[in-house]
């Protein structure tokens, strides 16, 4: 019963406050009256502020208040009218406060054109710094606010260009509009009954904790069962282990007073020790009476399993692929530009990925060792845009490998492509962010750095980065990996010195960005542009070493390490412009790295009908062999097994052949075999029946060794043959 006294006040202010909003007018004089006979007083507080008659006073006062830039009195309103939760837990109104402050802060200096008056202006500004240590903290890793934590520290915000739109204006207005707007939804919303509120939120709640405890308790069941599992196997195990440990201490034992112990005892206990699934071919496989085999067998149990032989993927007839990438409906272009890239993509790396990739250059697949009329690289400018974008994933998964840039660099027409798509392309964002990553790949090489910077690449990724949410995070982490690279080079930094304040202001709005994976890349574009006198003096007009100073209180151990350089880097006097070394006659490349990343394959456009042939199963029905396989069949009479190779030594093809003939091949048929496929100076090696002809390969780093076999089947082998004899 004093529980029921304790709160009956607030209980009875709460039914009051619903009965009034509801309108039950006769009630609420009924319920009022009995409540006042029985001496049973209502809570003040109850009810918040329902129907308050002073509301719209109240919304009068802030906007006099703003008007004026009265700070007190409208803070003190604001803190008073506006419940703390919604201030606290509301992103839009923690955004409407920060921009008050700065309306407040600044007001002094918007209110006329003479001299503001210093004492107001000081405490004014002191009571933002204060706001930005305390409240403001919450709004310091986002872009939008970033620049104003420096707002404090600038002598003249007027004079300063991350400053200008604040005294525009247009922008006192606009947030006088964004204020009144704001005031009349939270005073409107305030008139909702508690009661109402409170059983609103309590049935949501109640449902979203049955939901979580359920799932929880599935969860628990299920983690129960597996760990009940794991503990009955262990217990098992533990059990045998311990009954064999004590069988070998009675053998030992037993060996002592003279006893042997027989093969049939050893092998008995030994399968004992093995799981389950080797205890049956153990048995019948394995011979214990030689020494050493048990413990051998059981240590072998313990080591990794040996990674299995990955076989070669066939040979393709390169010729009829590009003929058909260039001659060929946009459907079948695209099919093709995809199987191509999936086989990249998806073989192993290693021997296998390093074979396709060097068929691929040895055939020259995107033509940059030659200038034909009709190029395959021309399909970047396709009318098709899943053509533009295929091709664009297939140049990218190229240059995602060492080897692959290198043969890409051969042809700057590749990059000037890339650089004209990626400007023009507007509504395809994976066909950009492809272009851009194969850009990005290409900056690792120096020859390419030097023609991005002198096309102007540095202009175009800065105008880019100016609205980063506006960019996926693919683009965003290679654009600015891009414009870092680009920096690096003292013609890049030279470039940015053109338009210091956009850049210092672009890397500094994303120091604060939510992706945390280019802050490296933002630091080492900042330390390295900062090398230059000019940047440096506009970066301190600017302030930057106080919006540095903000993140090393935010952020973590590498992130402070590397901004306290950018500070050394801000505060140094080093390198004159007039005696800045050029890089550019280096002719080093950075360090190559092969990263195949996952998002060269997601989100595919085209889907294969029934009917259709698609990636690996087109390639190896309809673009088999090449003309070397052809003039090889026509020598025999019955199918072969074979196994192709293709790699590249500097810009020519070279092949390896091996076959396996059903019966042995007489000398004629060998020389014949070996004039038709391979020019003078070749090597020639013979095993019983099998018959090995290779090139010899004069780079020391490609190898020679035998791969795994391909069988054709007999139909395809005789139409091939009779194709080629006939031709």
């Amino acid at each position: 019963m004093g529980d029921v006294l304790a709160h009956e006040s607030e209980l009875l202010g709460l039914v009051k406050e619903y009965l009034d909003f509801a309108e039950f007018e006769d009630t609420l004089k009924t319920f009022s009256k009995e409540c006042k006979i029985k001496g049973k007083p209502f809570s003040k507080t109850a009810g918040g502020c329902l129907r308050d008659p002073r509301s719209p006073a109240v919304q009068q006062e802030l906007l006099a208040a703003f008007e004026g830039g009265d700070q007190k009195v409208f803070f003190r309103l604001w803190e008073e009218h506006v419940p703390g939760a919604v201030r606290d837990e509301d992103a839009l109104v923690q955004k409407l406060e920060f921009y008050l402050h700065i309306h407040f802060a600044i007001h002094p200096l918007k209110r006329g054109a003479g001299r503001p008056d210093k004492r107001e202006l000081d405490e004014r500004i002191s009571y933002f710094r204060s706001f930005l240590e305390t409240r403001g903290t919450a709004l310091s890793q986002t872009t939008e606010f970033l620049p104003f934590y420096a707002l404090p520290f600038v002598p003249d915000p007027r004079a300063h260009p991350s400053f200008k739109e604040l005294f525009q204006d247009s922008w006192t207005p606009e947030l006088k509009l964004k204020l009144e707007k704001f005031l009349a939804l939270i005073f409107k919303a305030s008139n909702t009954p508690k009661l109402l509120t409170i059983y609103k939120e309590n049935g949501r709640h109640n449902k979203e904790t049955l939901q979580r405890l359920h799932q929880q308790l599935v969860e628990a069941e299920r983690r129960s069962m597996t760990y009940l599992k794991r503990y009955n196997k262990i217990q098992a195990d533990y059990h045998n282990l311990i009954g064999v440990t004590a069988e070998l201490v009675d053998s030992l034992e037993a060996t002592v007073s003279g006893k042997m112990i027989t093969p049939e005892y050893l092998q008995s206990v030994c399968v004992r020790l093995f799981s389950n699934q080797m205890r049956q071919s153990l048995a019948h496989s394995v011979d214990f009476t030689r020494p050493g085999t048990a413990s051998t067998m059981l240590r072998a149990s313990l080591a990794p399993e040996k990674l299995q032989d990955v076989p070669l993927l066939p040979s393709l007839d390169y010729e009829k692929l590009k003929k058909d990438l260039i001659w060929g409906s946009d459907r079948l272009k695209a099919f093709l530009l995809q199987a191509l890239r999936w086989r990249l993509t998806t073989s192993h790396p290693g021997e296998q990925r390093e074979t396709v990739l060097q068929a691929y250059i040895g055939n020259d697949l995107l033509d940059c060792h030659s200038r034909p009329q009709r190029s395959v690289l021309q399909l970047l400018h396709s009318k098709s845009e899943v053509v533009r974008q295929y091709m664009a994933r297939l140049i990218n998964a190229v240059a995602s490998l060492a080897e692959g840039r290198l043969y890409l660099a051969q042809n700057m027409q590749v990059l000037r492509m890339l650089e004209a798509r990626l400007k023009e392309e507007d509504k395809d964002v994976v066909a950009r962010e492809n272009m851009l990553g194969a850009l990005q790949k290409f900056s690792l090489r120096r020859p390419l750095q030097t023609a991005m910077i002198q096309d102007g690449l540095i202009f175009w990724l800065i105008e880019e980065l100016r609205e980063p949410d506006c960019l996926s995070d693919y683009m965003l982490e290679y654009a600015v990996a891009l414009l870092m690279n680009l920096c690096l080079r003292s013609a890049g930094k030279n470039m940015c010195a053109k338009v210091a304040g956009l850049v210092l202001k672009v890397l500094s709005d994303l120091l604060g960005h939510e992706n945390h994976e280019i802050q490296p890349y933002v630091n080492g574009a900042l330390y390295s542009i900062l090398s230059i006198p000019s940047i440096r003096e506009e970066a301190r007009a600017m302030g930057m070493e106080d919006i540095l100073r903000c993140f090393i209180k935010e952020g973590n151990a590498e992130m402070i390490r590397q901004i306290e350089f950018i500070v050394k880097q801000l505060n140094s006097e080093e390198l004159l412009d007039s005696v800045l070394e050029s890089d550019d006659d280096e002719d080093e490349d950075e360090e190559d790295h092969d990263t195949m990343e996952a998002d060269l394959d997601k989100d595919e456009l085209i889907l294969p009908q029934l009917g259709e042939l698609s990636g690996e199963k087109l390639l190896t029905t309809e673009y088999l062999g090449g003309q070397q396989l052809r003039k090889a069949l026509c020598l025999c009479s019955t199918p072969m097994v074979l196994t192709n190779s293709h790699q590249a030594v500097s810009a020519r093809r070279s092949s390896m052949w091996l076959f396996i003939p059903p019966a042995p091949l007489d000398g004629d048929a060998v020389e014949k075999l070996k004039a038709q496929l391979l020019p003078s100076g070749s090597s020639q090696k013979k095993t019983g029946n099998m018959t090995a002809v290779t090139e010899r390969q004069d780079n020391s780093r490609i190898s020679g060794a035998w791969h795994s076999a391909v069988h054709l089947e007999p139909q395809l082998l005789r139409r091939l043959r009779q194709e080629d004899c006939n031709s």
